[in-house]
């Protein structure tokens, strides 16, 4: 059984552990053993904490013999390397960062380790966020357990892979327009982003900070919601945090849908998207009508034009949000001549040809004589967008879309045109506009054997709700969990 721990869930460790059936040593190991055997062909870790994992391990060990331990004591996650992590390099996928080693620790981080949470390491990532695959991040691309030519996706595509690949029980990631949602649809496993401000993000290494959202990454619905009641709550540190209390979501799983009116965008289901990913939603659909749920096709006129608001709003801050690293207070630094010189060798340095990318957009979209025509038209397209899920939702409890137009696509396939690779987030982009909490969870397989995410989306902190529809769905078993081929 211990080279198995690995492959459990959260919800089934925390009940082994609290019966000392297992340890949470025994647990850790057979994750970094696991690590050690997938990693050289995966690459969903950027640093491995084995050393702080194991002494980790062996404190929640002490914690549970005293009957008091917290929900996720002695679980080994796995992080997104975009979020500060006391004495551990944190280098958000990108060279200026690399030797960067913060004296803090995120809230979420300081919360998990507060909890006895084990932290198994660092997971790959596009760089500072920016990229739909992992392809962009400085340390090599990660690759699709599932089929190892194929992309994770991104940004946090090391998270999704790490647990798909049984690598860790559950991760953290962050999802600025998808960047949770569709690694996990493409990996196979559920991806959870919370409604904007309901899970703090101070010491989150910023992209764009009216659209960051800190989630979880797990082998279940259930287990997301275990993670999510960790994570919640206010923050004095963070102003956009909300003081709303915290439910215990676990709680609100009762399996029943019954009444429940499921809303279908009838702009999410486009010419040319995959058939197979259609027919895989649609079949979800049908399985909710079977257990008593109302489906009615429902309109978000303005969807086609969030790709083009989120390009505009995400580089503008972006571009405000990266300013910091100019090789003066922290990260790398080349030196030059002068100041000028010195910000210009370390950026051109430091940056890769992504994030250079969206900073030059971004900086362009908030210059003198452009910032009307296009940062303020593209909030206003924000506030359209809104108040299309706000209609929507006065019909409505829940929708349910696709997660991405396609399964995972092969490695090196968008990468030469950016505008292509931006599409893949088409179906997640509206949901970061608005500020909603959306959930990606598997509901079948293409004819390669690939995941098919859907996307359950609710009002804003109706996570509950949320919650409750897709754990009805995987209890209704319609579509079984398979075993990563890596």
């Amino acid at each position: 059984m211990a080279s198995e721990l690995n492959t459990i869930t959260v919800a089934a460790a925390q009940a082994l552990l609290r019966k000392r059936e297992i340890s949470s040593l025994e647990l850790t190991r057979a994750c970094l053993d696991r690590v050690r055997a997938v990693e050289p062909k995966l690459n969903a870790f950027i640093n491995v904490s084995e050393r702080e994992a194991i002494e980790q391990a062996r404190a929640a060990d002490r914690r549970l013999a005293s009957d008091g331990a917290a929900a996720l004591c002695g679980i080994p996650l796995a992080i997104k390397d975009a979020y500060c992590t006391r004495g551990v390099a944190t280098t958000c996928g990108s060279r200026i960062l690399e030797k960067f080693v913060p004296p803090f620790d995120a809230t979420v981080i300081a919360k998990l380790r507060d909890e006895g949470a084990v932290f198994i390491g660092k997971t790959n990532m596009d760089e500072f966020g920016m990229g739909s695959s992992t392809e962009n991040s400085a340390f090599g691309p990660t690759l699709n357990p599932h089929e190892l030519g194929r992309v994770a996706g991104g940004s946090s595509g090391g998270s999704a892979a790490a647990v798909a690949a049984d690598e860790c029980l559950a991760a953290l990631g962050e999802d600025t327009g998808g960047s949770i949602r569709e690694p996990a649809a493409f990996c196979g496993v559920v991806g959870l982003k919370p409604t904007y401000s309901r899970v703090s993000r101070y010491g989150i290494i910023a992209y764009a900070s009216s659209l960051d959202q800190v989630g979880p990454f797990a082998k279940s619905v259930r287990d997301a919601s275990i993670l999510l009641r960790s994570l919640a709550g206010i923050d004095p540190n963070d102003s956009t945090c909300s003081a709303r209390p915290v439910p215990d979501y676990e709680r609100a799983l009762t399996g029943d849908v019954k009444g429940l009116r499921i809303g279908v965008p009838r702009e999410y289901f486009v010419e040319g998207m995959q058939r197979s990913v259609e027919s895989a939603v649609r079949a979800a659909l049908k399985q909710y009508e079977s257990m008593g749920a109302k489906v009615d096709e429902i309109s978000l006129p303005h969807t086609d034009y969030a790709i083009a608001a989120y390009y505009l709003i995400a580089t503008a801050e972006a571009s405000a949000n990266l300013a910091r690293y100019d090789g003066i207070r922290y990260g790398l630094r080349v030196e030059g001549a002068n100041n000028i010189e010195l910000y210009d060798r370390t950026r051109a340095a430091g940056f890769g040809a992504e994030v250079k990318r969206r900073i030059m957009l971004g900086t362009f979209a908030l210059s003198a004589g452009y910032y009307d025509a296009y940062y303020l038209k593209a909030q206003k397209v924000r506030t359209l967008i809104r108040q299309d899920f706000e209609r929507a939702f006065e019909r409505c409890d829940l929708l349910v879309t696709p997660v991405a137009p396609t399964t995972a696509f092969r490695i090196g396939e968008k990468t030469t045109d950016p505008l292509t690779m931006y599409l893949s987030d088409i179906f997640t982009i509206s949901v970061n506009l608005a500020g909603l909490p959306g959930l990606a969870l598997p509901c079948g397989y293409d004819e390669n054997g690939l995941p098919i995410g859907m996307q359950i989306i609710g009002p804003p902190f109706s996570e509950e709700n949320v919650l409750r529809a897709g754990d009805a769905y995987e209890r209704a078993g319609a579509v079984e969990r398979r075993t990563a081929k890596v």
